[in-house]
C-alpha cells in the first residue's frame, strides 16, 4: 500500500509540473472567424472605410513597452484574410517598416521548418510581397527560401489614417489575403505574425516572447501559436493541445485514487 502511494504522489508531482508549464507558457489561441463580405476589401493596406475589416475577427496586442497592435483575421471561400494595424507605430518609414504572416499547416511545431510551413511579408510602402517556404535547410530567413507568390496572393503596406477604427494619426498597417491553394483547407494552423518597427529596430511578434536568432531570421515554428476555426468542427487536435485538455482529466483521476487509498490506508491502520 505504501508503495501504491508511492508511486501515485510521484505521478501527481509530474502532472503538476506539466500543468504548471503548459498554463504558464502556453499562448490562447487566435479564433478565426468566417466572413460573408470580405472579398470586398480592398487591398491598399489600411481601412479604406470603417466598416472594411469590421467582420471578422479581433485581438487586441499589447506590449511590455505599451506598443499596441489590432490583429484581425477572417476566412472566406478561397482565401484567409489577415490584417495587422500597428497603431503605435507613427513613424512612416517606406521600404523599411514590415510585416509577415507564417502558418504552420500541419501544425506539428517543428524544431526546423519544414515543407508544410509558409511565411507570407510585405514592406510598409513597397511594390512587392513575397512568399516563404521551410526547406529543412539554413537559409537567410532561418531556413526558409523564398517561392514564387501563388498568382491570388497579395500582402500590401500602407499608411492608415482618417478611416482607421483605432488611430487616425497615419500609422503602419498591412492587409494580406492569402490563398488556401497553398496552405490547404483545415481549421488548425500553427500561427505567426510579426511587425518590425525600423525606427525602434524592433520585432514585435504573437506568439509573445518570440526569440530569434537575428534580425532577418524567422522564428522555428516550435515557437508559433494555434489559429483556430471554432465555426466548423476541427477534423482533428494538433497533439498539444490535446494533451492539455487530457492531463487536467488525468490530474484528477489521479486526486481521486489518491484520497480513496488514502481512506484504505486509514481504515486498515
Amino acid at each position: 500500500m505504501n508503495n501504491n502511494l508511492k508511486l501515485l504522489d510521484i505521478l501527481f508531482l509530474i502532472l503538476i509540473i506539466h500543468i504548471f508549464f503548459v498554463n504558464a507558457f502556453a499562448e490562447k489561441p487566435i479564433l478565426i472567424s468566417i466572413s460573408s463580405d470580405l472579398d470586398q476589401v480592398i487591398f491598399d493596406g489600411k481601412w479604406t472605410d470603417s466598416f472594411e475589416w469590421k467582420k471578422s475577427s479581433y485581438n487586441w496586442l499589447k506590449f511590455e513597452d505599451g506598443t499596441e497592435i489590432h490583429l484581425r483575421t477572417a476566412h472566406q471561400e478561397n482565401f484567409i484574410y489577415v490584417q495587422i494595424d500597428a497603431t503605435s507605430d507613427m513613424t512612416i518609414n517606406k521600404g523599411l517598416d514590415s510585416a509577415i504572416v507564417c502558418f504552420d499547416t500541419q501544425n506539428d511545431k517543428t524544431l526546423i521548418p519544414q515543407s508544410d510551413d509558409y511565411c507570407f511579408s510585405t514592406v510598409l510602402g513597397g511594390k512587392q510581397s513575397f512568399t516563404y517556404q521551410g526547406n529543412n535547410l539554413p537559409a537567410i530567413n532561418g531556413y526558409f527560401i523564398k517561392i514564387p507568390n501563388n498568382k491570388n496572393f497579395i500582402a500590401v503596406g500602407a499608411a492608415s489614417d482618417k478611416y482607421d477604427r483605432y488611430n487616425k494619426t497615419p500609422h503602419a498597417s498591412y492587409e494580406f489575403k492569402i490563398p488556401l491553394d497553398v496552405l490547404g483547407r483545415l481549421n488548425n494552423y500553427g500561427f505567426y505574425i510579426s511587425v518590425f518597427d525600423a525606427d525602434k529596430q524592433i520585432h514585435y511578434s504573437w506568439p509573445y516572447d518570440i526569440k530569434k536568432q537575428s534580425l532577418t531570421s524567422i522564428s522555428s515554428p516550435s515557437q508559433w501559436g494555434d489559429l483556430i476555426s471554432p465555426d466548423k468542427s476541427l477534423p482533428e487536435f494538433n497533439f498539444s493541445i490535446l494533451f492539455s485538455f487530457v492531463i487536467p482529466f488525468m490530474m484528477i483521476l489521479v486526486i481521486i485514487t489518491k484520497l480513496n487509498l488514502f481512506k484504505i490506508n486509514i481504515l486498515n491502520n
